[in-house]
């Protein structure tokens, strides 16, 4: 984190963190108190560890930590995480989804992950998954850029990742068309409409507004062509899990609201200094070739979540698919590497 991003961040928590001095005891400047809580999140320290470093309490610290964390996100939440709204919203995400990753009118790649907890009292096996430990979800919508434009913490792990979504407000306002997905209008160099959509692993079902790759075996060249070129686009919110988790080493073993401060943070950071450490993020070489980044070597990752069993597929979105397929087998929509990458 700059300085000057430091500096921004404090200004804009100072007064909910203050505390006025007492006749037994002067308050900890907000200043100290945002450093600790930014180096407990970023390094997972304990709070015995930090009593060290910075010379506070460890019963201090665990009182002003959550403070300031949801101090954090008081403060930006509405500004960082804020889902568009409206078609030219939107429309910006789909051309920066076209531009680098080569997969038109994509408005977000979408997963969830498992966060690492404590179990909570009474809670039995609700938080306990596939994996053997307690976790929670953090269900996301990520852009082009790493990005993270919705959210939703807390749900059980016992529970899929589609049921997860499908019980989420972002669910809800696309059933009910206010989500404000652009009008279906023609992929590059072709006449016929085509929906815009977000992409997804085969843990959602296929919808007009939800493509994921074939999933059967011996695919045919024109199927893994599709399945290459969605992947391209789908692995943004695999880099955006590994980038957060790389950033903030605590998102292994916390709670809902320090979550949401991370991604806040995440966020703040990819507006206000957008260019990533080189090594970061997964990256393509001049011939196309991926190179994965440094997140991958972590070994505090999110673990995926697996999915329940496929249910009926739409019949329009299959249509929909193929589609697709045979656009990017095709002269208007293929790029000239494709070929060398199935």
């Amino acid at each position: 984190m700059e300085p000057e991003l430091f500096v921004e961040i404090l200004n804009h928590v100072r007064d909910s963190i203050w505390r006025q001095d007492t006749f037994y005891r002067r308050a900890l400047d907000p200043g100290l108190k945002l450093a600790l809580t930014l180096r407990y999140l970023a390094s997972g320290d304990s709070y015995h560890s930090l009593m060290y470093s910075f010379r506070v309490p460890v019963c201090t610290i665990s009182v002003f930590v959550p403070e300031v964390c949801e101090a954090i996100v008081l403060a930006y939440k509405d500004e960082v995480i804020a889902c568009p709204a409206t078609p030219a919203e939107w429309r910006p995400i789909a051309e920066e989804f076209s531009r680098r990753w080569n997969f038109h009118h994509t408005l977000g790649a979408l997963d969830g992950k498992h966060i690492a907890i404590k179990c909570p009292k009474h809670a039995g096996s609700n938080y306990y998954n596939y994996k053997q430990f307690h976790s929670i979800i953090l269900m996301a919508l990520v852009d082009a850029q790493y990005k993270f434009l919705w959210v939703d913490v807390g749900a059980m792990s016992s529970a899929g990742d589609a049921n997860v979504f499908n019980h989420s407000e972002l669910r809800a306002c696309i059933d009910d068309e206010t989500i404000g997905f652009p009008q279906p209008d023609p992929l590059p160099g072709d006449d016929a409409d085509m929906p815009y959509f977000l992409v997804g692993d085969d843990a959602f079902a296929l919808r007009t507004w939800m493509m994921k790759p074939y999933s059967k075996r011996h695919l045919a060249d024109p199927e893994r062509i599709f399945n290459y070129r969605l992947s391209r686009a789908r692995r943004i919110v695999e880099n955006g899990f590994g980038i957060l988790s790389h950033r903030f080493q605590l998102i292994e073993f916390t709670v809902e609201s320090i979550v949401l401060t991370c991604v806040c943070l995440h966020n703040l950071i990819r507006i206000r200094h957008p260019i990533e450490g080189p090594q970061c993020a997964d990256q393509e070489r001049d011939d196309q070739q991926m190179v994965d980044g440094a997140w991958r070597d972590d070994v505090r990752q999110l673990l995926p979540i697996r999915g329940p069993k496929r249910g009926r597929e739409s019949e329009e979105a299959k249509i929909q698919r193929d589609y697709l397929k045979a656009y990017y087998w095709s002269p208007r929509g293929g790029v000239p590497w494709q070929m060398d990458m199935i």
